[in-house]
Formats: C-alpha cells, sequence, structure tokens
C-alpha cells in the first residue's frame, strides 16, 4: 500500500473526533464495559477475509480460546488474493504481531493498530509495502476497515491486554477458514493451514509461528 490511512484525506466526521489520548481512554473503558473481567486478558486478532471477519478472541481462565466478539470488516483489499508489493491495494495474508509501537490513537480514521507488514516470511517471498492498518471508518486502501465502534473495542482490548504484561497480540489473517483438507495449494497457503491446524489442535491459540522474530 502507497498511502499510510493516517495521509489520506480526513474521512467524514474527522474534524470533530477527540483528541488522541481521550479516544485511547475512551476505547480502553469502552472495552472495560464491553468484555466485562476478560479485559487484560491475552488475545489475539484472527481476521477470516472471504467473509470479511474479524474474531477479538481470548485467554480464559481454563487455559482455553475462545471469542469474545466479532466484527465484519466493512472494507479491505480484494479477497480473492493476498498482498504482494507496494501500491496494489491489497490486503495481506499471515501472521503478524502487535505491540505498543503499533498503536495509532492520532489515525485519521479514529483508531488505528498497525499490523507489521511485511514480516520475515513476506520479506523472504519479495513482498513490498508498509503501514496495513485495522482501522475505523467504513473505507480502505489495502488495510482492514472496521468502523469506528468496533475499532474503539478492539483498540482498547489489545491495549489493554498489552499494559497488563502480553508481550505481544497475535493478528493471524486467513484467506478463508482451513478446515477442509488440502487438495492443491502454493506455498502461502501451506504456510497458513499450518496455523489453522495449530490453533484447532491447540484449544483455539493463536500459531506460535516465528515471522517476526
Amino acid at each position: 500500500m502507497s498511502t499510510a490511512p493516517q495521509e489520506l484525506p480526513d474521512p467524514p466526521g474527522a474534524s470533530s473526533a477527540p483528541p488522541p489520548v481521550e479516544r485511547a481512554a475512551a476505547a480502553a473503558r469502552r472495552a472495560r464495559v464491553r468484555f466485562g473481567s476478560a479485559c487484560g486478558c491475552p488475545v489475539f486478532l484472527r481476521i477470516i477475509r472471504d467473509e470479511a471477519l474479524l474474531e477479538l478472541r481470548a485467554l480464559g481462565s481454563k487455559g482455553r480460546w475462545s471469542q469474545l466478539a466479532a466484527y465484519p470488516i466493512l472494507a479491505q483489499g480484494c479477497p480473492a488474493a493476498p498482498k504482494q508489493r507496494e501500491g496494489d491495494g491489497l490486503s495481506p495474508e499471515g501472521f503478524y504481531r502487535l505491540s505498543a509501537a503499533s498503536l495509532h490513537p492520532a489515525s485519521k480514521y479514529y483508531l488505528a493498530l498497525n499490523i507489521g507488514y511485511p514480516n520475515a516470511y513476506d520479506r523472504r517471498c519479495g513482498r513490498t509495502g508498509s503501514l496495513i492498518m485495522i482501522h475505523g471508518g467504513a473505507r480502505s486502501v489495502g488495510c482492514f476497515a472496521v468502523g469506528d465502534a468496533a475499532i474503539a473495542e478492539i483498540y482498547g482490548a489489545v491495549a489493554t491486554a498489552l499494559q497488563a504484561g502480553q508481550a505481544y497480540v497475535p493478528v493471524q489473517i486467513y484467506p478463508t477458514r482451513m478446515d477442509a483438507p488440502a487438495t492443491a495449494a502454493d506455498d502461502l497457503r501451506r504456510h497458513l493451514r499450518l496455523g489453522w491446524q495449530y490453533s484447532a489442535a491447540h484449544g483455539g491459540a493463536p500459531y506460535a509461528d516465528r515471522d517476526n522474530d
């Protein structure tokens, strides 16, 4: 993607948005109200591109990961293909991580999370691009737009988990649900299937990838 979401023209209503510190604080409060005692537990995000769905998943007291909430993705790059190069308008597929540096409360799309594309696997495959975000609003150029209300809950849950000591928050992006046995697949699909199968076999846990080490 050649242009960061923060650098695009302001979306309607952006000028009336609260200051970034207030937005981040409001997001944390919203997450605490919505998720209660689960807010602050380890979390991860899973995106199913062909369903335009983002799942927020959390680690429960019994050591199993379960879905806290699911949000429709309002805009993304064409889900028929993963991102390959800067400026192609497509969205990535793979295993990414959010840290404190990933939090962007000053986004023109209300709040944003930088997923960290390209990761090491992407770079080995020659993929290029930068500044791929999960953000508010309802439009996107290669990012994942989920709307302001949804990003407030997602951002709040991620920020609170990081503040509570989670080292990083995984973001796992799949083209589709990968339950069916593979018949033919390219290297990326095989790579992604390992993550899906790991999660299925380990109580819903995110794949312990090394793509970002």
